[in-house]
């Protein structure tokens, strides 16, 4: 069983290399214009290195051109710190004006006669600082 294995994985071996040749004729005149000595190997070889040649340009043009600005969650470092200062920004801001909202209806409430009096101080929520960015 195992020299039947041998024998086919040699087979397609031999089927690699086995020459072939390519012939580009003119159609009117029957004309041999070129032609080339292939085998299924050197064909082979061909397209995986054509292949890894355009994928290497491809990468290449979007890593050292603008165009790496185009893909998602990709940005220099200066834009990344710009981003989380507007977002704590945008965070305090709004814990400001839920803090105003909580002060008017508060003095809606004492203005109306609602205020009961009863408030809960003892805890207090101090928020903590971010300091991922320093």
């Amino acid at each position: 069983m195992a020299k039947k294995g041998k024998k086919t994985s040699r087979r397609n071996l031999e089927k690699f290399s086995h020459k072939y040749r390519l012939v580009i004729m003119n159609e009117d005149t029957y004309e041999e214009v070129t032609s080339f000595k292939l085998s299924r190997m050197s064909v082979y070889i061909a397209l995986s290195t054509l292949f890894v040649l355009l994928v290497a340009i491809t990468v290449a043009t979007v890593v050292f051109t603008p165009l790496r600005y185009y893909i998602p969650g990709y940005g220099d470092l200066k834009q990344r710190k710009e981003f989380i200062h507007l977002k704590m920004r945008a965070d305090s801001l709004e814990t400001a004006i839920n803090q105003r909202d909580r002060y008017l209806k508060n003095i809606k409430q004492v203005i109306n006669g609602e205020f009961t009096g009863k408030l809960d101080t003892t805890m207090l929520k101090v928020p903590k600082v971010d300091n991922s960015t320093y």
